[in-house]
């Protein structure tokens, strides 16, 4: 799928490729652990494993099935990644045998709680892209820049849709009946695929219309984006580059409530300042939808199906960004926090402006 980005720049060229050297991510956990309890905290570091082979790894070596294993979330394969597992305490004296050439405990503690998915807060990213010359590097250094102060689009990553990129496709067809999958876990994770697409595809359409709203005068905008002179207008007073529409459903930033934006200054205040933030469908059952001018947009990328839908940041704030350029290597080398669920890989998309994979 071609995709619209947010920032303005012409495409950037560089060489990426994930590895566990040029690809580290360390998770933040949602809280901090007490210290005590019946259930042992590990911090684990893996490499070219997906965090199932991980847990499954842990299992079989305990005589335990895979359930017993909390975990916060799933973490790249093609990377070195740091993530917090939970195994009850029984089991501790037995783990001190444990090796693999893939994992390594860093640490450990206690909770009085099993982990479960997502009880984290976030994670930390280390990134290192390669051929990267000194224009380029400006490019991204400013780049980054306009990320830290605005923010950026928070599209699902390639790695949601398979390794051939179509399980979207095949969700689909399960999600409406015309197909059927036995494992449950794999129907779930086909028919995400489904409503992620949709949910990018709307993305897209979004940015799309920042980008002509920023473009073009508000006379020649009314017949091309449907809308009457005095919405537009509106929109192109806004200072923050995605703009907000009548109807949008905001959620308070980084975690809250659901509400509908209504027009107001006070709500494009907070919008700016990161208190809130804009919501996207996945659609399905039992899911609040926009209304007004947003729904004209986002029914386009809704679709009734079988399963029960959801609201997803669209727009996310990453923090604690870093870049610096390693000229003699032509490495350029960044750090940076994406808050649960947000993708690594599609901040780089949105520098490169490009499909990285």
């Amino acid at each position: 799928m071609d995709r619209f980005y947010s920032l303005e720049h012409s495409s950037i060229d560089f060489h990426f490729k994930q590895s566990p050297r040029d690809f580290v991510v360390e998770e933040i956990p949602l809280y901090e652990f007490s210290g005590e309890g019946e259930h042992l905290i590990l911090f684990v570091r893996k490499k070219n494993l997906t965090t199932p082979e991980l847990i499954g790894i842990f299992a079989r070596f305990l005589g335990i099935k895979n359930r017993d294993i909390g975990y916060a979330g799933l973490k790249d394969k093609h990377a070195m990644t740091k993530q917090y597992i939970s195994i009850h305490k029984q089991h501790e004296e037995k783990l001190e045998a444990f090796e693999h050439e893939g994992i390594k405990i860093v640490s450990k503690t206690y909770h009085n709680n099993k982990i479960r998915i997502g009880h984290l807060k976030g994670n930390r990213f280390f990134i290192k892209v390669k051929k990267v010359n000194p224009t380029s590097a400006v490019k991204m250094d400013e780049a980054l820049k306009n990320i830290a102060k605005f923010g950026m689009p928070n599209y699902f990553g390639y790695q949601r849709f398979g390794n051939d990129g179509d399980n979207h496709i095949i969700g689909e067809k399960i999600a409406k009946g015309q197909a059927k999958e036995r494992n449950p876990r794999v129907r779930k994770l086909l028919i995400n695929s489904y409503q992620s697409h949709l949910f990018n595809l709307w993305l897209s359409r979004r940015l799309e219309i920042n980008r002509l709203v920023s473009s073009f005068e508000v006379s020649e905008l009314e017949s091309v984006l449907n809308m009457p002179n005095d919405e537009v207008r509106k929109l192109k007073q806004q200072k923050h580059p995605f703009k907000l529409v009548s109807g949008d459903i905001m959620e308070h930033y980084p975690h809250g409530r659901l509400f509908d934006f209504l027009g107001n200054e006070e709500d494009l205040e907070r919008f700016d300042k990161r208190g809130i933030s804009i919501t996207g469908l996945l659609c399905g059952k039992k899911v609040k939808i926009s209304s007004g001018i947003s729904r004209t947009i986002e029914k386009d990328f809704d679709d009734e199906i079988n399963a029960d839908g959801a609201r997803r940041y669209a727009w996310v704030f990453p923090e604690d960004i870093e870049g610096r350029h390693k000229p003699i290597e032509a490495h350029y080398e960044m750090n940076f926090t994406l808050p649960k669920g947000s993708y690594a890989t599609v901040l780089i998309e949105e520098i490169a402006k490009r499909k990285i994979n």
